[in-house]
């Protein structure tokens, strides 16, 4: 039997129907000599310092950095513990029995980085030793599923991507429970939350806040220029603009003077629009305040 893994069960049934299977188990699909489960996502993370023997947010234990780092399944916060995600083992369990049954694995998770880690810390956590090929695509049609099965690629061609994924995912851990702790214990009032990504992209938010709360508009001035060719009205507006009203009147002097402009650049678009809907009353009496100044006058 071949086992194939995905990322998520959608991608699952995608395959399943693509190969013809139709037989659905409890976490997976079963078929022509294919049995395809699934994750959710990181069905397997690193363990947090508790799992090291390590006592969180004391001093003395930081920086915490371990020697080796330690897989365990995804965990949920239960009041001020954590604990092993119940869903997450299950399926767990599920591909393990898979993997122990097949004789070879095909990796269907998302062709890219975190698609890598979350198979090969699954394969690493359940300490399979199958042989694994990957299955590279980048879209679920017809075609691209076809091309990636008659193209299955050998898994160690990615041991540099999964490299530098698990590179990534240490040091997230390295720097968010290092700089999470270290700045709750020096503050002491809480938990303050760090992260590689999280804190660098809340300053941007908070810095473009900052930026609106405090921002001030600067009026300023534009010269606008009417123009008639062949009996077409339209206008071209400065490319300069000017702080003072004095600044722009001198310049529209200079331009009476040279009687002249350059056009820097012109450019035509063919626009498709639908043909308006009928009037309605409100429309009617905007349209002929516009063209006719009509007044509504109520009595």
């Amino acid at each position: 039997m071949i086992a194939i893994i995905t990322e998520k069960p959608s991608v699952a049934q995608d395959l399943a129907a693509h190969l013809g299977i139709t037989q659905r188990k409890n976490g997976y699909w079963l078929g022509k000599g294919y049995a395809i489960t699934w994750a959710f996502g990181h069905l397997v993370e690193l363990a947090m310092p508790e799992g090291y023997g390590i006592k969180g947010f004391q001093k003395d234990s930081l920086p915490i950095i371990p020697k080796e780092f330690i897989l365990i399944p995804r965990q949920t916060k239960i009041k001020n513990a954590y604990k092993n995600d119940k869903r997450a083992v299950e399926q767990l369990e599920i591909i393990k029995e898979i993997f122990d049954r097949c004789d070879r694995i095909i990796v269907a998770t998302d062709a890219g980085r975190e698609g890598e880690l979350i198979f090969r810390y699954i394969y690493n956590y359940l300490k399979c030793k199958k042989p694994f090929q990957r299955l590279w695509i980048s879209s679920l049609t017809e075609k691209a599923i076809t091309k990636g099965f008659q193209n299955l690629q050998k898994g160690t061609n990615y041991d540099s991507l999964y490299e530098a994924a698990k590179a990534r995912s240490q040091a997230d851990w390295l720097i968010g429970i290092n700089a999470t702790q270290a700045l709750s214990i020096k503050i002491d009032n809480g938990i303050y939350s760090l992260g590689r990504v999280q804190t660098p992209t809340l300053a941007m938010v908070c810095k473009r806040y900052l930026k609106h709360t405090k921002f001030r508009s600067d009026l300023y001035w534009k010269i606008k220029l009417q123009h008639n060719v062949n009996d077409i009205l339209f206008h071209t507006y400065s490319e300069a603009t000017f702080s003072t009203k004095k600044e722009a009147e001198l310049e529209i002097e200079t331009l009476n003077v040279l009687k002249s402009i350059i056009i820097i650049e012109c450019e035509q678009k063919e626009k498709r629009e639908q043909p308006p809907l009928l009037y309605d009353i409100t429309g009617l009496q905007k349209e002929a305040n516009r063209m006719y100044n009509y007044q509504l006058h109520e009595h």
